[in-house]
């Protein structure tokens, strides 16, 4: 512990002892030594010295064995030629400056100032703290701030307020600065203060600071089932349970480190505006315990990142009910007041994490053209990047949020999302847009749903949403880099390696029947989700929709059967599938969704398959159009052969292999054989099918758009399809 921060606490605690003992030796000669002591109307006795110690503080003469203990608490003041480890002693000279201070302002409702004075509230009695306590058990005030002193001006002090209100916290306020107090601030900028607001004035001194750290343990005692005296838990409880800070504003005394000293005891840190010490490391505190220097604009958020306070946010500030209820909702273009992405417009979706300073909790902003711009009918290009930071935030964790978008979007009512990444597409509906929904909800909606979702590696989120044309177009660019970057990072692990599989149940809403299951060699349908994403996926959230699955035993290594894959297949899928196999289109394939970047089709007079990826619009050799394709593909159906898959996956060594693989295709749109070259020509290679010249032999819409002319081109091409074995 700082040695500076650590002699000034001493020093006040000192201080603050004194204080304590001369008050008390007034009361005593004043009322007696057995006159009756308490914070009216509780039933705690002294709080803190009760839920610490144990001691049943009823009368006056029960002090003195308070004073006592203090004095035992007490470490002498620091030597300016001796250093030493100072934590301990700074702690517990805190915990004594605590004591003293419950001493100090017992003895205030006998012998006056009464700590109940025209805005102040003293200590808190037992209806409020039923009436209030349970709101930090239930979420719905997740911590306090304790501000001590008072803020440079009004409007500082007003906009400080506004902020942790908006966050649902309690604000204790105590002490002054130059016979300024913050309360009175707020007074002056016409905040309305009291416990209906969470705006709650204390007192003018110091010593008022133990009416918010008493009510903590009172609520530990209450709600915590903490007995008196065993203050370990007690303290605990209070680290893990009631997220407090102390926010001191202004110069800062011996006396108010030392109070500071106390609170670091519970695990409630520091954060001032003033440039004091810092203490950075942790240990006591679930973070730093003291940080400094922080400007008014940024000590709330500051403060909310370092105490590692979870926001909880109970009403999404939308026009639309928002429920899972809406999940399943369709648009149809009849109804649809303007739409994004779907191959009508470009359109992105990315997820990307930041450091904590450079994201701005809750900041929405839409650049270009908003939704109520648009005619009705029309549409308009969309980028969405939600920028994600946390203390315990990874970049592995980027691809399982970032689908989550699709969740979030579908349960707004009014809203319809289908797709991730580079192919999302979203569409908002006339009713919705009637009642004032546009793309900031979107951004807000997002927000509130992150933090009620992921408060555990959340700390802040902003977004922003682009409908800029030539904006989205190069800021996707950017996307897609990163897009290939995840999928990188499986490149070398088999499915031979790993003993388990993982689902992906998101899709269910739109395909009930459908289980997606993720191994190294065959990512999800979608292209979003990884084996290594849904691993990542259930270490967030064990109880989500990506749970492992054991392999078990093999059935069948060539189609890629197990026992215990099949038997979790039947119980996800509403005992609609009985059996799947993960490397063949043709014997029990995998269900489909409606989310895969392509569609797998037989050409049965080829020998062999064609792909088409969602971007291609035209007709295609089988006869249907993507579109077509799809409603006979998806929703949850096992059709042999046919297959929804990921562009990622054609070029894994297990991409239909019980067929044989790559060397199967036939027929792909120039697009797709673009995108994919690269990966394509080296799998190839790998094959000994001849890398680009083997890419040259597959056919695509400048050279055949009927099955026959791509029987006709592969011939002409000596493509092995030509002379494999039938298919069926």
């Amino acid at each position: 512990m700082s040695k500076i921060i650590a002699s000034a606490a001493i020093r006040g605690a000192h201080k603050i002892a004194k204080q304590a003992e001369d008050i008390l030796a007034r009361a005593i000669e004043e009322k007696g030594q057995d006159c009756q002591v308490e914070f009216p109307n509780t039933g705690y006795y002294i709080p803190i010295i009760y839920s610490m110690t144990g001691r049943t503080v009823e009368k006056l003469s029960d002090f003195k064995e308070v004073m006592q203990e203090i004095n035992d608490l007490l470490p002498p003041l620091v030597d300016d030629d001796l250093w030493l480890p100072y934590l301990g002693q700074a702690l517990d000279a805190g915990m004594g400056t605590l004591f003293a201070e419950e001493i100090i302002e017992a003895c205030k409702y006998l012998i006056g100032p009464n700590p109940v004075d025209d805005i102040w509230l003293g200590a808190a009695d037992d209806v409020i703290l039923r009436e209030r306590g349970i709101q930090f058990v239930d979420g719905t005030a997740p911590g306090f701030a304790a501000i001590v002193g008072a803020a440079p001006d009004v409007e500082t002090a007003v906009s400080i307020a506004r902020k942790l209100q908006e966050r649902c916290l309690y604000v204790f306020m105590s002490a002054h600065n130059d016979g300024t107090t913050f309360a009175e601030q707020l007074i002056e900028g016409g905040v309305q203060l009291g416990w209906e607001t969470r705006l709650v004035p204390f007192g003018r001194e110091i010593s008022s600071a133990i009416y918010s750290l008493g009510f903590a343990s009172r609520a530990a005692l209450s709600f915590g089932g903490v007995q008196p005296g065993d203050f370990r838990r007690n303290l605990l409880y209070n680290k893990n349970r009631i997220f407090a800070f102390v926010m001191p504003l202004g110069e800062v005394t011996d006396e108010w480190y030392a109070t500071a000293a106390g609170a670091i005891n519970y695990g409630f840190p520091t954060i001032a505006d003033s440039d004091i010490p810092e203490i950075l490391p942790t240990g006591v505190c679930t973070y730093e315990h003291v940080v400094s220097n922080i400007p008014h604009d940024q000590i709330v958020e500051k403060a909310i990142e370092v105490r590692g306070l979870k926001i909880k946010i109970t009403e999404i500030p939308v026009p639309v009910a928002v429920s899972p209820a809406f999940e399943g909702e369709r648009i149809r273009k009849e109804d649809m007041h303007c739409e994004f992405g779907g191959q009508r417009t470009p359109a992105f979706e990315w997820v990307r994490m930041r450091n904590i300073s450079d994201v701005e909790d809750g900041a929405v902003e839409v650049i270009g053209p908003e939704s109520d711009s648009v005619e009705p009918g029309g549409k308009l290009p969309m980028g969405i990047i939600v920028e994600i930071a946390g203390r315990k935030m990874q970049e592995d964790f980027e691809p399982v949020l970032e689908r989550q978008i699709h969740t979030f979007l579908n349960e707004a009512q009014g809203i319809w999302h289908m797709g991730q990444r580079d192919i999302n597409w979203m569409r908002i509906s006339n009713e919705a847009a009637g009642k004032g929904f546009k793309l900031e909800h979107v951004g807000k909606l997002l927000h509130a749903k992150y933090h009620d979702e992921y408060s555990s590696i959340i700390d802040k989120v902003q977004v922003k949403i682009y409908t800029d044309e030539k904006q989205v177009v190069a800021l996707r660019e950017q996307a897609q880099a990163v897009y290939a970057e995840r999928d990188a990072r499986l490149a070398g692990m088999q499915d031979e390696d790993v003993e388990t599989f993982y689902s992906c149940l998101l899709c269910q809403s739109f395909a009930p029947n459908h289980v997606c299951v993720v191994s190294p060699e065959r990512p999800g349908l979608c292209g979003a989700y990884s084996w290594l994403d849904c691993r990542a996926a259930f270490e967030i959230t064990p109880s989500g929709p990506n749970q492992p699955i054991p392999k078990g035993n093999i059935l069948d290594n060539t189609i890629g059967q197990w026992d215990r894959v099949n038997d979790f297949v039947l119980k996800e899928s509403g005992g609609n599938v009985e059996r799947m196999s993960q490397y063949s289109m043709i014997v029990d394939p995998m269900t489909s969704c409606g989310c895969f970047e392509c569609i797998a089709a037989v050409l049965p007079s080829t020998g062999g398959i064609m792909i088409v990826n969602r971007e291609f619009p035209e007709m295609t050799p089988c006869g249907m159009k993507f579109s077509t394709l799809a409603g006979t593909v998806g929703g949850g159906q096992q059709t042999p052969g046919f297959i929804g898959h990921s562009k990622h996956y054609i070029n894994s060594k297990k991409f239909i292999a019980a067929e044989g693989g790559i060397q199967r295709i036939v027929w792909m749109p120039t697009m797709l054989k673009d995108e994919i070259k690269d990966a394509f020509i080296k799998r190839a290679e790998e094959l000994g099918l001849g890398g680009e010249e083997f890419l040259d032999k597959i056919a695509d819409e400048t050279s055949a758009m009927t099955e026959e002319e791509v029987l006709e081109f592969i011939t002409k091409a000596g493509h092995p399809a030509a002379s494999m074995e039938p298919m069926f």
